[in-house]
């Protein structure tokens, strides 16, 4: 996997895309996240790791307004907000893929893709429901958008396939395909790489390093093997049941001796 991770490029632009300042959001009185603040560059692949029930995907699901934090402030693209909802997220450029699949499991590779682009339509429910004014070009774009996407990630052969029916790696990679058609500035990936063998793993990686490098998409993921993740990203934030334990670059975060205590075992 060496070859792989080895062309990743330092991202040239430091300024912050994404910055969470103080956030908490607690279940019940229970929490999942204490006093959580960082910031990620635009146009660099961030990482957030730690052990299971971290407060990771919490994270994330603050991040795209899913869940609301009781303390702090997220500011995106210079914009500080006390909270996002999902419709703005998705709106200002913010795309997510899940843990769990989350796909249409009874519409083809092409259709689900196409459900990405649902908020590059211009045209009217009516206009799209009589195939009448814009509709008609319009979903000739959406479908050429689409296919770029389909072709970008190489699963042309199953477009017309149910996705139901194609293996889990596929799978996963249509799921990327139906984020990235969003044409996002801020990708959300929730253990992309989950249940995937060495191969897949390499493989998807690459799709992530070409995605980040070829379009600008500033990646946010969440993964628990570690040397993907130190091959694969230019920042590493580090949670420990609800807390942030480490927070720089991987061979910072490698070297971080409360890191390697609660996440990487002892060096020996």
């Amino acid at each position: 996997m060496t070859s792989v991770f080895s062309s990743v490029a330092t991202p040239t632009t430091p300024a912050p895309l994404l910055a969470l300042d103080h956030i908490s959001l607690s279940f019940k009185g229970v929490k999942a996240v204490t006093d959580i603040s960082f910031a990620v560059a635009r146009g660099e692949i961030c990482a957030l790791i730690g052990p299971n029930g971290a407060g990771k995907s919490s994270l994330l699901n603050v991040i795209n307004g899913v869940y609301q934090p009781q303390q702090g402030h997220i500011s995106f693209e210079g914009e500080t907000r006390r909270r996002m909802h999902p419709h703005d997220a998705a709106v200002r450029g913010i795309a997510r893929t899940f843990q769990n699949l989350a796909l249409f499991k009874g519409m083809s590779v092409l259709d689900n893709v196409l459900t990405g682009r649902n908020l590059k339509r211009r045209s009217s429910w009516l206009e799209q429901a009589l195939r009448l004014g814009r509709a008609a070009p319009e979903d000739d774009r959406q479908r050429e958008a689409a296919e770029r996407v389909i072709e970008f990630l190489h699963i042309q052969p199953w477009r017309n396939a149910l996705v139901g029916k194609l293996p889990y790696g596929l799978q996963k990679r249509v799921e990327l395909a139906r984020a990235l058609a969003a044409e996002p500035k801020l990708l959300l990936l929730d253990e992309p790489m989950a249940g995937m063998n060495a191969e897949e793993k390499q493989e998807m990686s690459r799709f992530i390093v070409d995605i980040n490098r070829e379009f600008g998409t500033t990646v946010v993921l969440i993964e628990h093997d570690i040397g993907v993740v130190m091959g694969l990203s230019h920042h590493v934030v580090v949670l420990d049941y609800g807390h942030k334990i480490g927070d720089g670059s991987p061979a910072e975060v490698r070297r971080d001796p409360a890191v390697i205590a609660a996440y990487l075992g002892t060096r020996h």
